[in-house]
This record gives structure tokens, sequence and C-alpha cells, in this order.
């Protein structure tokens, strides 16, 4: 079977968060995902792993944790999620996506075998789209005998696909709101769920963060007899006065040798990330015996590639600037990254938002972080049943005293935004800024290039 016959099964999924009126929502158990898993061979027991799960932060933290793998000579998977673009971002050995062909042939060996086990009544029901695709990553890494893998979360911790694994370590990044209607109405019991993915004697990295969520890992970490692992030795002591522009140095001791960090990924925010990889990296180095050191981890910071994060794309002459912030507390990591790219262009130059967001995120806490910081805004429907309507964000845009317009399309917002000229930011959704992303970056946009 083809990659686009793959794809299309897949896009007909119905999306594990998304509840049709008049219909249960759907269940999450590690049972299922066990019984699959053990028909295909149980492959994510052919190599070791590292998991990592938080609110925001954690597929920046896979991926520079991955690169610093990479570079020490480890054949490394990673596997994360949302993707962009397409569904094979989301599986990559040694930061190569998987191939087409490869990605069909695992989805339908994946299938088939699901397919059987509904029909012998030991699944009730096929895999969902993300539990597919898990053990399609699974299965890739197993295949391509991998030394190490680095797994993202997709949602929570505790019920989530990935959290079959036993992992080396247990990472949770920065914790808030968002999901609620599945993890809960407060941060603790947010955190509570994402602490699910540690194991009795196990280890924790993680950071000092919202009070609620400290206590809660704490208490399960106690319970569990977890040693912690703070990642705070590997921030910046003084903050850099350039912190948020990629490439510039700063310094941290790691393995008995000083590091110079000179991470491509924007923000101050990456700092929390940045650190938690190499304490990770440290931890793996130090106890496991990987073949880490601090060249390697310097260079893997470098070396780190995770787009739609305050990712600067010049088009026409125009600085585009596009980032994922789906959640409040994205919102106000996007807004602090802004700062500077707002001060250097000035009061002079028109600043626009192309802006859409899920109908279960907070949109009018965000569209208060978000657009008053804007000349105007301007709407684009994204591709989703889970889409908040345009009317909705029209209002929003009211309730801040902002101007906004709503377009057809994505390519029709970047036009505008064009004509207009000035900055333009992209976010809000995943599904937006990938798609304005590869508009952006396609050949006949002329002039387009990624600094």
């Amino acid at each position: 079977m083809s990659y686009a016959a793959a794809i299309d099964q897949l896009s007909a999924m119905t999306p594990e968060l998304y509840t049709q009126p008049g219909h249960a929502r759907r269940k999450f158990s590690l049972d299922e995902i066990a019984i699959l898993l053990a028909a295909l061979g149980n492959p994510h027991h052919r190599f070791p792993s590292v998991l990592i799960a938080g609110t925001n932060g954690k597929g920046s933290t896979a991926s520079t944790l991955a690169s610093i793998l990479q570079e020490s000579g480890l054949r490394t998977g990673l596997y994360t999620s949302p993707h962009l673009t397409r569904p094979n971002e989301r599986l990559r050995i040694n930061g190569v996506e998987i191939t087409d062909d490869a990605f069909a042939a695992l989805y339908f060996s994946v299938h088939d075998t699901a397919q059987q086990l509904v029909l012998d009544a030991k699944l009730a029901q096929l895999p969902s789209f993300f539990e597919t695709l898990t053990a399609m990553a699974f299965l890739h890494f197993a295949e391509a005998h991998i030394q190490i893998a680095v797994l993202e979360v997709g949602m929570g911790g505790r019920l989530d696909a990935t959290n079959i694994v036993d992992p080396l370590l247990s990472v949770i990044t920065d914790i808030s709101l968002d999901h609620t209607e599945w993890l809960g109405s407060t941060v603790a019991a947010i955190a509570r769920e994402k602490a699910g993915i540690l194991r009795p004697n196990g280890t924790l990295v993680t950071l000092p963060q919202h009070p609620e969520a400290n206590q809660a890992l704490g208490e399960v970490a106690t319970q569990l007899a977890v040693r912690g692992v703070s990642a705070t030795p590997y921030m910046p002591s003084i903050p850099p006065s350039n912190a948020d522009k990629p490439g510039e140095p700063y310094l941290v001791e790691a393995l008995g040798a000083p590091i110079a960090v000179a991470s491509p990924l924007h923000g101050e925010h990456q700092h929390r990330n940045i650190a938690l990889a190499i304490a990770a990296a440290v931890e793996l180095a130090s106890t496991h015996g990987y073949p880490i050191t601090p060249a390697t981890i310097a260079k893997g910071i470098q070396q780190t590639r995770w787009p739609g994060r305050l990712e600067r794309i010049i088009n026409g002459g125009i600085p585009w600037i596009i980032d994922v912030a789906h959640n409040p507390a994205g919102a106000w990591a996007l807004r602090s990254g802004l700062r500077d790219e707002f001060a250097e262009s000035g009061e002079a130059r028109p600043r626009t938002l192309i802006f859409s967001c899920l109908r279960d995120k907070p949109l009018a806490e965000m569209a208060q972080i978000l657009f008053p910081l804007f000349d105007r805004v301007l709407f684009a429907p994204i591709h989703s049943a889970r889409a908040t309507p345009i009317a909705d964000m029209l209002a929003a845009a009211e309730a801040t005293g902002t101007p906004a317009l709503a377009l057809d399309s994505a390519a029709q917002a970047i036009d505008q935004a064009r004509a207009a000229g000035g900055i333009v930011v992209i976010s809000g959704s995943v599904y937006l800024v990938g798609e304005a992303r590869s508009l952006l970056l396609a050949p006949c946009r002329e002039g387009a290039t990624r600094p």
C-alpha cells in the first residue's frame, strides 16, 4: 500500500481530543497500547529511552537532548508531536525523518495487526491516531537498532501511549494549565498526571517551577522513592542581555568542564529547556555510562533544529516570526521573545499578527496577552474539527480594542500581511504555523530565507 493511502487512513481517524456531539469521548488506557505492542513483538523493549513530559518546552528539550546524543556518536531515535507539515516529522533517527515508503510499510503493519486483534476480540477498538504513530515509532526504532530514544509525551503522562516504556530518566518541563478538560482544572492536578511518567526508584530531571506543580511532583516522587536531579546548575547565572538572540553563548559547567551554550533556539524561556537537556545528558553519562562529553554537549546544543519556535523567516524583504504558542504560558513566552524584535523594528513599522486557535484553548486570555502588541490581527481558518469559530476570535479582538479582519485562508492572510509590510507574527495554533511555514518557504515564494 502507498504512502498516500496511509496518510488518507490516518487523516480519517477521529482525533483523540475531539468529542463529537452525542458520542462518548475516547477513554485513555495503557492496556490497549500494551496489547498492540505485544502483538508486534514488544519493540519498545528493544532500546533504552528517555521520557519527557510537561505543558510547554518538552519538544525543545527533547530535540536538544537528541542532538546531544547524536553528536556523542549514539544512534538516536526522536519521537515528537505534533508535526508542523507531515507526520513523518514525528519519527526521526539521527535527525533524519522516516521515508515515505518506510512510513507506509510501518503504518499498514500496525493497522493490519490491530485489525486482527479487533477481529479476535483482543482489542475493543482500533488504536487511535496517536497510539498508531507511537507503535510505528517503536517499530521504526527497534528495526533500525537505535542505541537510545528520546520520547516526547503527547498529552499528560500517566495514560499517554508513550508511557508504556520503562525510561532510564523521566524529564518534566514547565507545567501550566492546558488540556484542562482531560487533565484537570488546576496546576496541581495536571502535575500529578505528568508525574505518571515517574517510576519506583527511578530518576526525575526537572527545575523548580509553579509552587503547586513543585508540591505535586515532590509528593509523587517521595511516594515512589524517586531520585531528583535539578537542572538549576545548568541555567545561566546572569541572563545575558542578548538572551533572545540565537547563537550568543553563555557559560555553564557540566561533567567537570565549562561549556559555551550557544543554541539556535530563540527566547529566554529556552534556557530552561536547554538546562533540562544538559542535566539529562549529564545523568546519562555519569550514571548510565553513555559516551557524552562536555564537547559533545556543546556541539549538540549548537546543532539543535526545532522549527516553529520563535523562528524567523525573511520573505519578500519582510521578517516573519512563527511560533506555535497555543496556550497562555506559550503566549507569554512569545510576548517576551518579541520584546527585542519589536525594539529593533521601531514603532513606525506596522505590526501584524496572523492568528487562529483551537476551541478548547482560553482564547480570551491569549488575546489579552498578544493582541494589544499589534496594529491589527488577521484571522485565518485552520483545518481541524476543533477550530475556534472565526466569530469568536473577532469578538475576542474587539474586547481588546485591536482591529481585526477574517480571511478565507492562511495564504490570503499572508498576502494581506505582505501588502502592509512591517513585521508579521504567525501564532496560536500548530496547524496554522505549519501551513503558513510551508507557504513562506515554498520555492515559488520569492526570496524566502531562514537566517
